[in-house]
């Protein structure tokens, strides 16, 4: 490892400690960094094949996730979160749910583990305001941040899928657990999913998929920030060098 991937590694994973103690300064310095290294591909298959409307649009998807009512999260909600970011995103981020301050603002990722996720995008030079869209598997809050039950999911993976198939990402990054688990339908735990590539299809799409921890996990356990730092190395260098050609 050269002294610039050192300093990298040491950057991001000071970033959940230095959050903690003082939190994040917008106008900080953002380290970005180019590397190569050999992908760990899988054969697992992701497929779909709800394709979109053909007149679907994130206004009209947004819509109708504000007027939801096909499970018990509607009746508790403040907001509904549909996502946000660009419309031509090289990367689709999704993640489980909203949070407390999701719910409040109705905007994805904006309490802690959101500001260390903009922090992590930033360090391979992703961002939700340049070349990034920011989704869940459910749109709406579950009480007390518990983890969203399965026929909640269900009543939300249409507008997921949907929001895919609108977007057309070029890459996705699946962050957590139940991220993973609802969009790629396994049971498998992220310590065996995490920093694999999958194949998401749906329609005429096939999309590069990766797998990392959720940023709240960083915040809460030392031993997933080097993990997690080198699934996103190996998913920046698969950017780097496919968006090369």
């Amino acid at each position: 490892m050269t002294i610039e991937d050192k300093q990298k590694l040491a950057f991001f994973i000071g970033l959940a400690g230095d959050y903690l103690t003082s939190g994040y300064n917008s106008g900080e310095k953002e380290y970005h960094f180019n590397t190569s290294s050999e992908s760990d591909d899988t054969s697992f298959n992701v497929s779909h094949n709800n394709a979109s409307q053909n007149t679907d649009t994130l206004d009209k998807i947004a819509e109708e996730i504000s007027t939801c009512q096909n499970c018990v999260l509607a009746k508790t909600r403040k907001n509904t979160v549909p996502g946000e970011g660009v419309t031509d995103p090289l990367v689709m981020v999704i993640g489980e749910g909203p949070g407390a301050d999701e719910d409040k603002q109705g905007r994805p990722f904006v309490g802690n583990a959101g500001q260390l996720l903009d922090k992590m995008l930033a360090s391979i030079n992703l961002s939700r305001t340049t070349n990034c869209f920011i989704a869940n598997v459910v749109k709406c809050r579950p009480p007390n941040n518990r983890d969203p039950h399965p026929d909640e999911r269900s009543a939300c993976a249409h507008f997921l899928r949907r929001q895919i198939a609108f977007l057309k990402p070029k890459y996705i990054l699946l962050v957590g657990r139940v991220a993973s688990q609802s969009v790629l339908n396994v049971k498998e735990s992220i310590e065996k999913l995490h920093g694999k590539f999958l194949d998401y299809n749906s329609g005429d799409m096939t999309i590069p998929l990766m797998i990392t921890y959720h940023p709240s996990a960083l915040l809460h356990n030392e031993d997933y920030k080097r993990p997690a730092w080198e699934d996103l190395k190996l998913f920046k260098s698969r950017i780097d060098s496919e968006q090369a050609l």
